[in-house]
Order: structure tokens, then sequence, then C-alpha cells
């Protein structure tokens, strides 16, 4: 997969944010499959800012890798914004990374129910100190192009996170 030249341009401005404001970035990515970490990481030097990136697709992987409690995918399933907030705060807590984006999804194009579509997409961002923000998405196209929208979306979330 190619990467945009646009996201690419967006992780370098990130990365400079976040170094000048002192920060590390930690990552639990499941419907993006690490492609948050592979976008920051294209950046040359970006290992002073971007401190660790959990892949979590599976249930057992968000629980063993970021401490998400299997109640918690009981009740609301993988794909929810209780469980994108517990991805962030559990990648922090695993982490020494002061700040910590999650994503979770259905990129499709199977796995969709009527209650949770193809491009539903939840993302979350954790601050040490500070509160969780968590946004609900709604990405149209196929699998790369909501793979690629929810990327672009969490690099957003993270520069909210600078000053929130």
């Amino acid at each position: 997969m190619e990467a945009p030249q646009k996201l690419i341009d967006e992780a370098a401005a990130l990365l400079a944010a976040y170094r000048t404001a002192g920060l590390r970035l930690a990552t639990a990515e499941s419907c993006t499959g690490g492609l948050v970490a592979a976008f920051l990481t294209e950046i040359p030097g970006s290992s002073d800012v971007v401190e660790r990136g959990f892949v979590t697709y599976s249930n057992e992987a968000k629980t063993d890798l970021v401490g998400v409690p299997p109640d918690l995918l009981r009740a609301h399933g993988a794909v929810s914004a209780e469980v994108a907030g517990a991805m962030a705060e559990g990648a922090l807590r695993h982490s020494r990374a002061q700040v910590a984006v999650a994503v979770t999804g259905i990129a499709g194009p199977g796995g969709a129910t009527a209650r949770k579509p193809v491009g539903l997409v939840f993302l979350a961002a954790a601050r040490a100190g500070g509160p969780t923000l968590v946004e609900r998405h709604r990405f149209i196209g196929d699998r790369r192009a909501v793979r690629l929208a929810a990327v672009a979306a969490a690099f957003t979330l993270l520069r909210e996170r600078l000053t929130r």
C-alpha cells in the first residue's frame, strides 16, 4: 500500500509538535493494523516521539497487551466507545508514553451488522493526568479508504490532545 503523501506530511507535523511539547506517543490499533504507527515511523527521527505501538486485532490481544477487561468486550463489543477508551488508557499504562491513541472499527468488507456497519470506527486519545477523548466516526469507502480515513482522524485527535 503506497502511503498518501498528505498523511506522511501530517505525521511529520504531528511529530514535530509532540517533540516540541516533550511528549511521547503510544498507539493501540485494531482495524488499522498498525497503520497509525507505520505513518508516524515513516518519518526519520520518529523514535524520539513514538514510544511503542500495539496491534490489538483480536479481543485476546486487546486484553493481553493493553488490559481491556474481557467483561467490557462482552458487554459492548470490540467496536465501541468503551473499548476504544480502554485501549487508549491501557496503552498509556503499558508504555512510557504520555499520550496514547487507539483505533477500533469495521473496515470491511465483512464483519458488519445492522448496528455496526462497515466504516464505523471509534477512536480514543488518553493523556497522562487528563481525560480520555473518544470519537465515533462513520467513514465511507472500501477497506483501504476506511483505514486511511481512520489514520487521518487519529492524527487530528492526537493534535487535539496537545491542548486538551
